[in-house]
């Protein structure tokens, strides 16, 4: 293995020793400040040449999210043949030019960087010259403190080898924790920050599962093998979390997910500020939506006392009429005429039944 990182040993003290050189006009040599800007440094840079990696890994994350529900469908359609399963997904990444690897492109592209700065500061840490650090840079690094712990030691070193650095076991565990703790808590917060707002909520899939998964898991990892990590790794490590993180949030903020919490938080920003047009078809539909919700509002069901108020016939509230017949025609009277003072309703309507002529027959006038 150190035959084949060789080169990235030289290239990355290289680095380091530039940087140190630069911070140097600034800071004492010997500081843990110059040394650790140096790392700093290196991360950044890193890190700015995997833009265009991360953009892909962007890219692939949204078209693996968009290919879950064929997937899926795929794998309950062959699940009792495997082989045919394999055969039918590969065709539907290459009909859709998916790269299943490409989210993890990042990380497989930083991990050679991160195996030789690890391999230069053990070197540094046991006394040993390698790549461009020669002797004197050598007990430069060694002797190098960040908030008291030499950048060369490690959470299990013993307390002689801490002392020899001129540090105490205390100040190196304190340390070490801190830095552990916020490289967990920075990664969780990118996982969970990706998983709440960057992620189409209209679709259950199972890369949700994973990904929800993996914000719990990553965390425990970093906190599991931060112990065995120099400071100097340690600085590395939280330093690349905490671009991630910054690096994240700009891509949900400026180009979210269609379908995500940050897509429509994206939209109303837009649209608050003028530069969304609504489309017109989007527009239409919406217009069709209400009219279709109007037309199912039914009138509210009314008691039988109500409708007997409200609900009388036209022409409620005045004197209701009767017809009575006389030679094919209809005279109007009011049916609630009162009688006169002392007689009685009955008599009142024969005395007007009374009142009235009969119509002769033609042939009585002879």
């Amino acid at each position: 293995m150190d035959t084949i990182l060789r080169p990235l040993y030289y290239a990355v003290s290289w680095i380091i020793v530039q940087f140190h050189s630069f911070y140097s006009l600034m800071f004492d040599r010997d500081s843990g400040w110059a040394w650790g800007l140096s790392i700093v440094s290196l991360v950044v840079l890193i890190r700015i040449c995997l833009i265009p990696l991360f953009v892909k890994q962007i890219k692939a994350t949204r078209n693996m999210q968009a290919l879950q529900p064929k997937m899926k469908a795929i794998q309950e359609r062959y699940k009792s043949d495997r082989q045919r399963q394999s055969e039918e997904m590969m065709k539907l990444y290459k009909e859709t030019g998916t790269n299943p690897l490409s989210s993890c492109l990042p990380i497989i592209a930083q991990s050679p960087f991160f195996i030789s700065l690890y391999q230069v500061l053990n070197h540094i840490a046991q006394g040993k010259t390698v790549g461009v650090i020669n002797q004197d840079l050598l007990n430069s690094a060694r002797h190098a403190h960040i908030f008291g712990a030499p950048l060369s030691v490690k959470f299990m070193d013993s307390a002689h080898k801490v002392e020899s650095l001129g540090a105490t076991l205390t100040d190196v565990r304190v340390v070490t924790v801190i830095m552990i703790v916020l490289m967990s808590l920075s990664q969780f917060i990118t996982q969970r920050q990706l998983m709440t707002k960057n992620v189409d909520l209209t679709v259950k899939t199972p890369f949700m599962q994973q990904q929800k998964m993996l914000m719990y898991v990553f965390p425990v990892m970093f906190a599991v093998f931060g112990i065995n990590f120099p400071v100097g790794v340690l600085i590395y490590w939280l330093t690349t979390n905490v671009w991630t993180m910054g690096q994240q949030l700009f891509v949900i903020r400026r180009n979210p997910t269609p379908g995500s919490l940050a897509y429509k938080q994206r939209q109303e920003r837009l649209r608050a500020k003028g530069k969304l047009k609504e489309d017109p078809a989007e527009i239409e539909a919406k217009q069709a939506a209400e009219a279709a919700r109007a037309a199912r509002q039914q009138p509210k069901r009314q008691t039988k006392a109500k409708r007997q108020q409200t609900g009388a016939p036209a022409g409620a509230g005045q004197p209701r009429t009767r017809a009575s017949s006389g030679n094919g025609a209809a005279k109007q009277q009011p049916e609630d005429a009162k009688p006169e003072q002392g007689g009685s309703p009955r008599s009142a309507k024969s005395g007007q039944r009374k009142g009235q002529q009969r119509p002769q027959h033609p042939s009585s006038k002879k």
